[in-house]
């Protein structure tokens, strides 16, 4: 009974660094859950046991976060509730994997406690961690913990500088000094105290003033004049969205409340017209172009499209614009696994027998699309799921004054998901330096500025018409022109040198230390 202890209790501690992330933002949680991670690693007897440790740390993490699935799958795929918690729990599993393998890492790679181990080694594993979860099989980086810190936490400051993954490695790091100010003192007292007179105090106090000094930094500049916007969202219901004797309704309120928008640019979600692009009544995207003509603007909206190739056609999530400026198409490129597409089709085909998803068979957009030109914008346009990528939203920039993200989190109910989606896109918004608009179905629809900070949201479950002004942004951020190139050399650098300096037991932790 004994040795599950520490699992049930690295376990809990994964169930409150939730509370870290959207809605809650308690964002100094995640640095003390991981600090408790990472004492129990400093102290794993074995790889089987670290392993274990960061396993039961995901689960609970991931069970809590992203619980979101089941709502998905089981109210809106139609997936019977036994197979729905099942398949939850499969899919929180197999993200659990990824802290497992950080706690077989960092004990590969430093044995015992240590401060170099604390300080380097495992901070340094946990973002390569999170890295490669962002990744592998098409990649899942939603509850990355530098997310946590967006947009209030000093720690957010690294965003523009070394991307979200840099603020995971912030977190990190603080947390592993945390622990090693705690280990430190265990022969001196403990508490508080002990943390406080420890040398890894000045570090993390460093740490944490130099992220705040970041977030003082104006790493872009206006420009042009702010343009009028118009967020539509239309509030239809998922298990309504795709019926088709809901499609007139759907027409005409979008119409309706396009005509209503005060915007020189307008904005309408992901799929908001439930028919391929080509089964559009005649003269109705014409009026929706009219519409914006008559004020010199611009409309995008989300609309599926069919395209006939010599051997069948391809089908695409796309934006399409009207208006003022020429039309214009962003197709969407990084698709959801069963969601939008089936990997591995003749093993997985039978999903779709069980999952009632619409349109799940989607080809992927270019990975390279040029920026939208509209209402005096250039226009970095991504749909969804897109922007949980940070390297990805980049490409279109410095390019791009602006970004807009397109999205339908009906298919998340009344959960944590719509919520944590916002703040994943208030993070692009401060590692880009650029204002997003966020236009979606039933919410969370809002303006967020450069800072990640959101100037305006409409109500979740509502129809309405967000109304607001945007600012066009110019320039790029050190995030814009490396990526994650520099988080990864930088945790690299911490893996070399943690490793040299344990090794050579420089700086073991001792109980009379």
């Amino acid at each position: 009974m004994r040795r599950l202890l520490k699992p049930l209790l690295a376990f809990v501690l994964g169930l409150f660094t939730v509370l870290g992330f959207a809605p809650f933002y308690f964002f100094p949680i995640p640095i003390l859950t991981l600090a408790g991670l990472f004492h129990l690693w400093l102290h794993a007897p074995s790889r089987r046991a670290a392993m274990l440790l960061g396993f039961a740390f995901g689960f609970g993490m991931f069970g809590a976060g992203a619980s979101w699935v089941y709502v998905s799958m089981h109210d809106f795929g139609a997936m019977p509730a036994p197979l729905a918690v099942a398949a939850t729990m499969l899919f929180c599993a197999v993200l659990a994997l990824f802290p497992a393998l950080a706690g077989l890492l960092q004990q590969l790679l430093g044995r015992g406690p240590s401060a170099w181990k604390a300080g380097l080694i495992i901070p340094a594993a946990w973002v390569v961690g999170e890295w490669v979860r962002g990744w592998v099989l098409t990649g899942f980086p939603w509850l990355a913990t530098g997310y946590s810190q967006v947009p209030a936490s000093p720690l957010a400051g690294f965003a523009p500088v070394l991307g979200v993954y840099g603020v995971s490695l912030a977190v990190a790091a603080s947390a592993g000094l945390l622990a090693l100010g705690v280990e430190g003192g265990r022969g001196k007292g403990g508490g508080a105290s002990s943390f406080i007179l420890h040398p890894s105090a000045f570090i993390f106090l460093a740490l944490w003033l130099g992220g705040f000094a970041l977030q003082q930094v104006e790493w872009t500049r206006p420009a042009g004049a702010p343009v009028a916007v118009s967020l539509v969202q239309g509030n239809i219901p998922q298990e309504m969205k795709w019926r088709p004797d809901k499609v007139r309704g759907t027409l005409s309120a979008y119409e309706r409340l396009a005509r209503e928008s005060a915007g020189r640019l307008v904005v309408l979600p992901e799929t908001a017209l439930p028919m391929f692009y080509d089964e559009v009544p005649p003269g109705y995207l014409e009026s929706l172009a009219e519409t914006a003509r008559a004020r010199g603007g611009d409309l995008i909206v989300g609309i599926p499209e069919y395209r006939a190739l010599d051997k069948g056609g391809e089908y695409f999530n796309s934006a399409f614009s009207f208006g003022a400026a020429p039309p214009q198409i962003y197709r969407k490129s990084h698709l959801v696994p069963f969601g939008e597409y089936i990997p591995l089709k003749p093993m997985f085909g039978w999903v779709l027998n069980v999952l009632h998803i619409p349109l799940a068979d989607f080809s992927r957009g270019a990975a390279v699309q040029q920026p939208m030109d509209v209402a005096g914008q250039k226009l970095a346009v991504d749909i969804c799921y897109e922007d949980v990528f940070g390297e990805e939203i980049i490409r279109q920039l410095p390019q791009a004054t602006m970004l807009a993200n397109l999205s339908n989190d009906a298919w998340f109910g009344r959960s944590f998901g719509p919520p944590q989606h916002l703040q994943i896109a208030q993070a692009r918004a401060l590692e880009t330096g650029r204002w997003l608009l966020r236009a979606t179905n039933t919410g969370v629809t809002a303006i967020i500025d450069q800072k990640g900070e959101v100037v305006r949201q409409a109500p979740q479950f509502v129809v309405a018409v967000l109304e607001g002004e945007a600012q066009g942004f110019a320039g790029e951020t050190p995030y814009v022109r490396f990526g994650n190139r520099a988080v990864l050399v930088l945790a690299g650098l911490m893996l070399a040198l943690g490793v040299i300096a344990a090794r050579s037991k420089l700086s073991p932790l001792k109980k009379g230390e």
